[in-house]
């Protein structure tokens, strides 16, 4: 795993820290390169503490904050060495983070030692410090097989376990598939939410939960709302950042 501290929850959860919690997020298909230029200085502005977008847009210069990217996404059905090659010259390219999306098929398939070495694949084109992140799809999967996958993906090296891609029909980040994921990793890998994700309540019952870190694209409503009460529910968020 990659030696990079893994963010705690705030306790206050101020704004500002839990904007360092924040992977601001453009994963559109129609995203410009003038578009990442608009994320880069709405992320300085907010103090995020990183970008997150499609590997075509790299290399982005994006300092101080930094730069995410994804592989393998939104499926998750590619070969493992095309997954590989893609995070390579992601990192070639500046990404510090890479988050991949695993075969969901294998894990519905309980192939759980083909999802681990799919991971591990990754893992060896992300060498440390570079922090891999490992996206479960968890609405599509049950509580076992969301358990069955953090274990695979720390068995693998990752360095953090991440709810959605955001693009799948059964939705995004939920409380629930939060909780299970921390405890399962019991702090040893980060917990990233991401997937719906669109008022500072929601934000703040996910961080409550256990995420140690955030996938957003409204940012700054999120950050903005962070005074508000109460949380979402259970229900699958609506697929999207």
């Amino acid at each position: 795993m990659s030696s990079t501290p893994t963010p705690t929850p705030p306790a206050d959860l101020d704004r500002a820290a839990v904007a360092q919690m924040v992977d601001h997020t453009l994963l559109k298909p129609e995203a410009t390169h003038a578009d990442v230029e608009a994320l880069v200085a709405e992320a300085r502005r907010l103090g995020v503490y990183s970008i997150c977008v499609s590997p075509s847009m790299l290399p982005v210069d994006a300092a101080p904050v930094l730069v995410a990217t994804v592989c393998g996404f939104p499926s998750g059905k590619h070969h493992s060495e095309v997954k590989a090659a893609e995070a390579a010259r992601s990192v070639v390219d500046g990404a510090d983070e890479v988050d991949m999306v695993i075969d969901i098929g294998s894990a519905k398939a309980g192939r759980w030692e083909a999802v681990q070495r799919d991971i591990a694949t990754v893992r060896a084109a992300v060498p440390a410090p570079k922090v891999l992140k490992v996206i479960i799809e968890s609405a599509a999967l049950t509580d076992e097989e969301v358990v069955a996958a953090c274990r695979a993906a720390e068995a693998a090296g990752a360095d953090f376990v991440k709810t959605s891609t955001g693009f799948h029909p059964a939705g995004g980040a939920t409380v629930h598939a939060v909780a299970l994921m921390a405890a399962t990793v019991g702090g040893r890998l980060g917990v990233k939410a991401s997937g719906g994700i669109r008022t500072g309540a929601a934000a703040r019952a996910l961080i409550e939960a256990g995420a140690t870190r955030l996938g957003l694209s409204g940012t700054a409503a999120v950050l903005d709302g962070l005074a508000g009460s109460g949380g979402p529910d259970d229900t699958p968020a609506a697929a999207g950042y």
